[in-house]
C-alpha cells in the first residue's frame, strides 16, 4: 500500500514525538525506501516462558539465566516424570489458516540467540539464505525440545501433537500440573482462563526465554504502527497523539498493553507480566528485534515458512528439506 500510494508520509510533528520516545530500529520499522510513514504505537514481548511458579518451588526448580541451565532444567524435569504424562513442556501451533506461526517465533528467537542483532537482520533481509548454518544451528536448538516427545506434550500427546494443538490452548496444561512450560508472548496472559492469577506468587507466571550467552539479553517483538491515509490537519493531530508518549502513559495505565517508548512509566502497567515486559523493552541491554516473519516477503514470512514448521514439527520433512524449501521460495529479486 506505501509503495500505491495509499499511506502519506508522516508530517514533521509526528517524526519529532518518535525520535524522541522511540528507538531508531523502531522507527525503522515504518520507514520505507528512506521515507518514514507509520509511527509505534504498542509492543509485545514474545520473548517469555510461562510457568508454574507453584510446580517450580515444589520441585526445587530455579529460573534458568542461560541456555545449557534452560536444557539442564528440561532434562532433570524430564527424568524425574518418566513414568507418567507430565513434560517439561507444552506448545501448540494451530492457529487456523496461519497454522505454524508460533514455531516461527520459535526459530527467530533463536535465530537472534545464536547469531545475535546482526545475523538476525541479515537473515531477514535475505542477505544470508534461509537455509544459511547460523539458522539451521538456531533450528536444531529448538528440535531439541520442540521434536522430542519426552519433553513435549504435557497432557496432550507427543510431540507431533505440537501440530494439532491450538494456539490459545497450547500453555493452559500448566495449570493442569501436566507441564511445566510454553514459550509464548506477554499477550498469552489474555488466554488465561478468568480468575487464574499472573504473578510470581501466582498460579502461573513467565521469565524471559534464557539467552545462549550468559549476560545477553535478546528480545524478540511484536507490535502495531499508526499511518494516515491523508494529510487533513486532525489526522496529523490524531497520528502525533498516537506518537507521544502521553499517549503511551495513557494507554497502558488503561491496562492490558506495553509499549516501548522511552516515557512510559513501567509502574502504570496492568498487571505484572506486563511491568516486567515494560522493564525489558526499556533495558539498555535488551537487543531488541521485530518479528521476523512479519517483515520477510508475505509469500516467505507468512507462506513458506509456516508450512515448514509444521511439516518439520509433524515430522513430514527433515530440517533440511524443510530450510532448503523456504530458501527456494524466496521471491527472486
Amino acid at each position: 500500500m506505501v509503495k500505491e500510494g495509499y499511506i502519506k508520509e508522516a508530517p514533521a510533528e509526528v517524526e519529532k514525538n518518535v525520535d524522541e520516545g522511540w528507538s531508531e530500529d523502531w522507527k525503522a520499522y515504518g520507514t520505507v525506501d528512506n521515507k518514514f510513514y507509520a509511527a509505534p504505537l504498542m509492543a509485545s514481548v514474545k520473548s517469555f516462558v510461562w510457568y508454574s511458579p507453584a510446580m517450580f518451588k515444589e520441585g526445587g526448580y530455579e529460573i534458568p539465566k542461560t541456555w545449557d541451565e534452560l536444557t539442564a532444567l528440561t532434562e532433570k524435569i524430564a527424568s524425574e516424570h518418566s513414568e507418567g504424562s507430565t513434560r517439561p513442556w507444552c506448545a501448540g501451533i494451530e492457529s487456523g489458516g496461519a497454522t505454524g506461526w508460533p514455531a516461527t517465533d520459535w526459530i527467530e528467537d533463536l535465530v537472534l540467540r545464536v547469531g545475535g542483532g546482526d545475523v538476525y537482520d541479515k537473515w531477514v533481509t535475505h542477505e544470508i539464505p534461509f537455509n544459511d548454518a547460523k539458522v539451521k544451528e538456531a533450528a536444531e536448538y529448538v528440535g531439541k525440545i520442540l521434536t522430542d516427545d519426552k519433553f513435549v506434550n504435557g497432557g496432550i500427546g507427543d510431540a507431533r501433537s505440537i501440530v494439532s494443538t491450538s494456539f490459545n490452548d497450547g500453555g493452559l496444561q500448566i495449570l493442569d500440573k501436566a507441564c511445566y512450560m510454553h514459550r509464548q508472548a506477554s499477550f498469552y496472559e489474555a488466554q488465561w482462563p478468568e480468575g487464574t492469577k499472573v504473578a510470581e506468587d501466582g498460579d502461573v507466571f513467565a521469565f524471559p526465554l534464557p539467552p545462549v550467552k550468559e549476560g545477553e539479553v535478546p528480545l524478540l517483538v511484536g507490535g502495531e504502527f499508526v499511518g494516515a491515509f491523508n494529510g487533513k490537519d486532525e489526522t496529523k493531530a490524531v497520528q502525533a497523539y498516537m506518537a507521544s508518549g502521553t499517549w503511551a502513559n495513557t494507554r497502558v495505565g488503561i491496562g492490558g498493553v506495553t509499549s516501548a517508548n522511552k516515557a512510559v512509566d513501567a509502574s502504570k502497567a496492568s498487571s505484572p507480566l506486563l511491568k516486567q515486559a515494560i522493564e525489558l523493552l526499556q533495558d539498555k541491554n535488551s537487543v531488541v528485534r521485530f518479528d521476523g516473519s512479519d517483515l520477510m516477503p508475505s509469500e516467505v514470512g507468512a507462506g513458506s515458512f509456516w508450512t515448514g514448521m509444521t511439516q518439520w514439527l509433524n515430522k513430514e520433512k527433515d530440517l533440511d528439506t524443510v530450510l532448503n524449501d523456504i530458501e527456494n521460495s524466496w521471491p527472486k529479486g
